[in-house]
């Protein structure tokens, strides 16, 4: 899958090379490339990015990108001619994808030196990532900060506290991330975590000067709420059924004309179910975890927070990278670590299969610098991407669950005194017992 990952993306680059655009699922607009760094960027130096712009980034992310661009470049200038200018942004933008790359081969060849080549590289150059960057989308940054929180680099756990408080002032929803370490009983961590989410937050707040809770709850409120799909392009490359559930609505776009009613309706039943089965699924591996934590390894109780965070609320396609990090450190071995490693295989894929078309438009493209003509098209991503997420959680789930039930029966608890104080919820499990008792009753059942 590797290889299939490496061909399509050279195929990317070629496509790039001949017409002058990426390949869907790339952004649809090529004038737009790293026009979310730039976007920020421009708001970073204006006080009005919660009240005008109404942004839902937490303070951080505006002091960072003040800090890594040219001022000058934003004075009475937004947009492209800030991009332009801004040859630091993009310098700095390039080289925090070049640390990611390192930082994900070196986590890999940590974990398992076998199988650290495709995944590093998969990851690292897949379409997730690639698209952050095409996007020039913070997430980067915020992905820098996940990996050194929850990855095998770092030793230090108030390192690990600082950077996991970083990445939930880069993306609010990755709070989940620290919330699921109390699962394994991890107090003190998830206690750090949050002081040093709160200790950021103030700094950054008070660098800024802007961005209240208030003023954060209320404008992520105000998108969530208020996000309508008013055309096809809308569900170019999400991670959830959202966009499509608010197409398949029809309030601004006809789609009951287009596919007809019926398939709607269908639609409008069977989408909503899946993505309440993932949940669901996400929910039953957490109580099996919190039976027994001892069972499960910590950054899976991290993938749990992160992917019920991810398929829960539309956060862009680029956001599969939080997913896929944590997956590609499982094991490959039982049924369901393999079915959820090859999905995120095929999320990597830099490529689509059109069923559909577009007529074509003649953009500008920044990449190349010059017009090119625009062919858009229906893609089969489209309607797959946010079912693969969703069986990811649910194939990790189902393992999760099934490595618990072995356990108990194997009266696992038993030889675990540091969590002796747990209930014991089901009948016939045996309690812990110190290690001294136990080594004592197995030298007098040898003795007798």
């Amino acid at each position: 899958m590797g290889l299939a990952v490496a061909a399509l993306l050279v195929r990317a680059l070629w496509w790039l090379y001949a017409y002058g655009q990426l390949p869907q699922p790339f952004f649809y607009e090529p004038s737009d490339s790293f026009m979310d760094w730039f976007n920020t960027a421009y708001w970073a130096h204006d006080k009005g990015a919660y009240d005008s712009w109404r942004t839902i980034y937490p303070p951080l992310s505006f002091v960072v990108i003040r800090l890594l661009g040219k001022a000058g470049c934003y004075v009475g200038a937004e947009g492209l001619p800030a991009r332009d200018c801004d040859w630091v942004g993009l310098v700095a933008l390039h080289a925090i994808f070049v640390l990611n790359i390192v930082l994900i081969a070196m986590s890999y060849l940590k974990i398992d030196r076998r199988t650290a080549l495709p995944r590093s590289f998969a990851l690292a150059t897949g379409m997730p990532m690639m698209f952050a960057l095409e996007r020039g989308n913070i997430l980067l940054l915020c992905f820098t900060a996940m990996l050194l929180a929850y990855g095998p680099l770092l030793r230090s756990t108030r390192l690990r506290w600082m950077f996991a408080g970083a990445a939930v002032n880069f993306k609010v929803y990755l709070i989940a991330a620290i919330a699921a370490q109390a699962l394994k009983r991890r107090w003190l961590w998830v206690e750090g975590a949050l002081l040093s989410t709160v200790i950021i937050y103030l700094l950054s707040y008070g660098i800024l000067g802007a961005g209240t809770p208030r003023e954060i709850v209320t404008n992520i409120t105000d998108y969530s709420s208020g996000f309508i799909a008013s055309q096809v392009l809308d569900i170019w490359y999400s991670v959830t059924y959202q966009p499509l559930i608010s197409l398949l609505q029809g309030e601004t776009f006809p789609t009951t004309a287009v596919i007809g009613s019926r398939t709607v309706e269908i639609g409008l039943v069977v989408v909503p179910l899946l993505t309440l089965f993932g949940q669901v699924s996400v929910i039953v591996g957490v109580i099996a975890t919190w039976l027994r934590p001892e069972v499960v390894p910590a950054y899976r109780v991290a993938f749990f927070g992160t992917v019920l965070a991810l398929i829960s609320s539309e956060a862009g396609g680029y956001t599969e990278t939080m997913v896929i990090l944590f997956v590609f450190m499982e094991p490959w071995r039982g049924i369901g670590r393999p079915l959820a490693i090859l999905c995120c295989y095929i999320l990597c894929l830099p490529g689509d299969i059109a069923i559909g078309y577009i007529p074509p438009i003649i953009r500008d493209s920044f990449l190349v610098g010059h017009s090119v003509e625009v062919q858009f098209s229906i893609g089969l991503g489209m309607f797959l991407r946010p079912g693969l997420m969703i069986l990811i959680a649910i194939f990790l789930s189902a393992t999760t669950v099934r490595d618990v039930w072995v356990d108990i029966r194997a009266q696992g608890w038993k030889n675990r005194w540091r969590y002796r104080r747990d209930w014991p919820l089901l009948p016939g499990i045996q309690r812990p017992i110190p290690v001294s008792a136990t080594s004592e009753a197995a030298l007098s059942r040898h003795s007798g």
